[in-house]
C-alpha cells in the first residue's frame, strides 16, 4: 500500500500523511538573531535585579493625589467623629473590615460611597486623595496584587 492517500474532500488529489513536528530549539535562528536576544536578555535581567528588592516591599500609590488636600478633606468633613459613632472606640475599626475592602480600587469606591451616602459632593479628585491618605495610614496595600 502506498504512504499517500486520497483526499475525501479534493477529489482524486493525494494527500502525504504529515510528519511529526521536531523540536529544534534555536538551530534554525539565523546567526546574528543569537546576540541580540543575549542582549535582550541580559538588559531584562539587569532592570530586574533594579527593580527586584525596593519594589518587593512598595506599597500601592495613587499617583494623581494631593496627600495634602487628602489630610484637609478628613479633618473638615470630622470622618473619624462619624466612624466611631459607628463602630465605636476611636473609630479606627472601620479600617479593618474583614474582606470588604481588599484592594486600591475597593478603598477608593469606599470613599466615594461616604461621599455620596454623607451628601459631601466630594470630586472624583478629592475621593483619590482621601483614599490614598488612608492607604498610607492605615490599608498598606502591595504595589502589585499577589503580594
Amino acid at each position: 500500500m502506498s504512504r499517500s492517500m486520497t483526499c475525501a474532500g479534493r477529489a482524486g488529489r493525494e494527500m502525504r500523511p504529515r510528519r511529526p513536528r521536531q523540536d529544534r530549539g534555536h538551530a534554525d535562528l539565523p546567526a546574528l538573531a543569537a546576540p541580540a536576544l543575549l542582549a535582550g536578555a541580559g538588559t531584562l535581567v539587569a532592570l530586574a535585579l533594579l527593580a527586584g528588592p525596593a519594589r518587593a516591599n512598595e506599597l500601592h500609590r495613587y499617583p494623581e493625589a494631593d496627600i495634602a488636600l487628602g489630610e484637609k478633606l478628613i479633618r473638615e468633613h470630622r470622618c473619624e467623629e462619624c466612624h466611631a459613632r459607628r463602630v465605636g472606640g476611636d473609630g479606627s475599626a472601620i479600617y479593618r473590615p474583614r474582606g470588604r475592602i481588599n484592594n486600591p480600587g475597593a478603598l477608593r469606591g469606599m470613599v466615594d460611597y461616604c461621599s455620596v451616602e454623607l451628601k459631601l459632593s466630594l470630586f472624583p479628585e478629592e475621593v483619590t486623595s482621601i483614599a490614598a491618605v488612608l492607604q498610607r495610614d492605615h490599608y498598606r496595600f502591595p504595589a502589585r496584587p499577589g503580594q
